[in-house]
């Protein structure tokens, strides 16, 4: 009997052991895939900053996180109160895509020595929307319901993008930071797609 418990102890370790094995075997098919922007963000908060800048990337840093707050404030109200499920849908992407995007440009700020918050006053092109503040925005769009909001949602954004690709074109030009000058890109070639579908939404409603 004594024989026949070890043997059976033995044999429950052996299977518990294969099944750790299998569990853990990388040739099992099951891959974990991560996007470029997932695997710069993971860099960025690992501390891999580049710390070669100048007064217009510190610039940009700072304005562009006021801007994507912007676009994210307008976004989840969108979320919440826009009619249209495509509209909706547009503004979930713009809320998801520009909350890591701030993410990275406070880290890149913090890195470099510099405030996150731009000094007051400072006066940069491309915060108007359509010849209104962000308060005056929220304060247009909240007052709206229906089609009425989702019509000037997508006026408002399309704006509020124009001016991000103009501030990230001033940015190309002037700017040193090569991680900044790489996003500065990005928001040119996300936003305009975005631009063209908002474009699209509009002629819909």
């Amino acid at each position: 009997m004594k024989h026949k418990s070890l043997l059976t102890v033995a044999g429950g370790a052996l299977a518990l052991t294969l099944a750790l094995t299998a569990c853990s075997d990388p040739g099992s098919g099951e891959e974990v895939s991560t996007s470029p922007a997932q695997t710069q963000t993971e860099a960025d908060s690992a501390g891999e900053v580049d710390e070669e800048h100048n007064d217009a990337d510190v610039m940009f840093a700072q304005m562009m996180i006021v801007h994507h707050e912007g676009a994210i404030e307008m976004a989840d109200l969108a979320i919440e109160q826009a009619e249209s499920p495509d509209v909706q849908d547009l503004a979930e992407q713009i809320s998801a895509a520009q909350g890591p995007e701030i993410d990275r440009m406070t880290s890149w700020l913090e890195a470099w020595g510099e405030e996150v918050t731009p000094m007051e006053g400072m006066d940069h092109g491309g915060m108007d929307m359509d010849g209104m503040s962000q308060d005056e925005a929220m304060e247009q769009l909240s007052s709206m319901s229906g089609t009425e909001f989702d019509r000037r949602f997508l006026v408002l954004m399309t704006a509020h993008h124009q001016g991000a690709v103009e501030m990230s074109q001033e940015q190309i030009s002037a700017g040193q930071n090569p991680q900044a000058i790489e996003l500065a890109e990005t928001i040119i070639a996300d936003q305009e797609v975005e631009i063209a579908e908002m474009e699209r939404l509009l002629g819909t409603l």
